[in-house]
């Protein structure tokens, strides 16, 4: 699996464009698993430092109790309603937790209590947009160890 700062130099034109479309909302969707295996949607944000991709949870969490049972995620950058929408990113990957106070601290900033973090470990980056003209989609992603690929959706 791929550091963030590893997919940006395997995939730098379309890393700098998910990282936009990441960066365009405070909020983002992330996908975990249950116990049962049946998905399980959450609200999350992202910091990027270090070269990495990192997820802090409350402490014990759904979400983090879901991603240290089974650590695969899917991340769905925010997006804007039509006719404004103008693509958005999604990644997958998965979730390493993190054990170091001080980093956890570094990243997740003052807490007032315990909390987790989690680095994102990248297997699958999508940008998907509009083309021009604007009547089809493009769909362009990185898969680790297939690197980038074009489709166009019409």
């Amino acid at each position: 699996m791929a550091s963030w700062a590893q997919v940006e130099r395997q995939a730098p034109q379309l890393a700098a464009v998910a990282r936009a479309r990441l960066d365009a909302h405070t909020h983002k969707t992330l996908a975990t698993l249950r116990r049962d295996g049946s998905p399980r949607i959450s609200g999350t944000e992202l910091a990027t430092a270090r070269g990495e991709l990192w997820i802090g949870c409350m402490w014990l969490s759904v979400k983090a109790l879901d991603l240290r049972r089974d650590p695969r995620f899917a991340l769905h950058s925010g997006s804007i309603d039509p006719p404004d929408w103008s693509g958005d990113a999604k990644l997958a990957g998965r979730a390493q937790e993190i054990a170091d106070p001080q980093l956890i601290a570094e990243i997740n900033g003052p807490q007032p209590g315990p909390s987790h973090l989690f680095r994102l470990d990248v297997t699958e980056v999508v940008v998907v947009s509009l083309g021009d003209p604007a009547e089809h989609l493009v769909v362009e992603s990185w898969h680790e160890g297939r690197g980038v690929e074009r489709l166009e959706r019409r």
